[in-house]
């Protein structure tokens, strides 16, 4: 049985490994989620993103900074809500420590690029779930057991 730090340690791991998460923000664009890619500084965060100042979640800032992101894990073992504050910052040396060439791809200016955004995510809390097999749950059906009470123990509710 994991408990809420375990479950929390592994999302970390798993976003750092498998770095795709919907995101939105509260109140602005009717929900409307979009793919962004997360880069995690640390070990709880903050989240950062890549975007341009024309991009939907930017202008969107306008409106709310509350943030939810949703997250599923490369091998759809591990689930997550995650609300927070997102904000735009003007950190050169924020953007210079998290540049890699899979962003660069994107900024036809690079660094410079006039349309350059970084999002900061400051997360507040999340609700994470460990998914387990449908096939796990029926070998507990099998022996009577009851396979509610498994997924109950690999859920957290957890401040980030």
């Amino acid at each position: 049985m994991a408990d809420d730090a375990d479950i929390e340690a592994r999302f970390w791991k798993d976003l750092k490994a498998s770095p795709f998460v919907m995101l939105g923000v509260e109140g602005a664009r009717d929900g409307h989620t979009q793919p962004m890619t997360a880069q995690v500084e640390g070990d709880h965060g903050p989240i950062w993103f890549f975007a341009t100042k024309d991009n939907g979640l930017t202008q969107a800032l306008a409106q709310s900074s509350r943030a939810i992101a949703t997250y599923t894990g490369k091998g759809h073992d591990m689930f997550a809500s995650i609300h927070g504050t997102l904000s735009v910052d003007h950190d050169r040396a924020t953007v210079d420590r998290l540049w890699n060439d899979h962003v660069a791809a994107w900024y036809k200016g690079g660094k410079d690029d006039p349309n350059l955004a970084l999002l900061r995510l400051d997360t507040e809390r999340a609700r994470l779930w460990l998914g387990g097999s449908s096939f796990g749950a029926a070998i507990e059906r099998l022996f009577g057991k009851d396979p509610k009470q498994s997924y109950q123990d690999n859920v957290a509710e957890v401040t980030l």
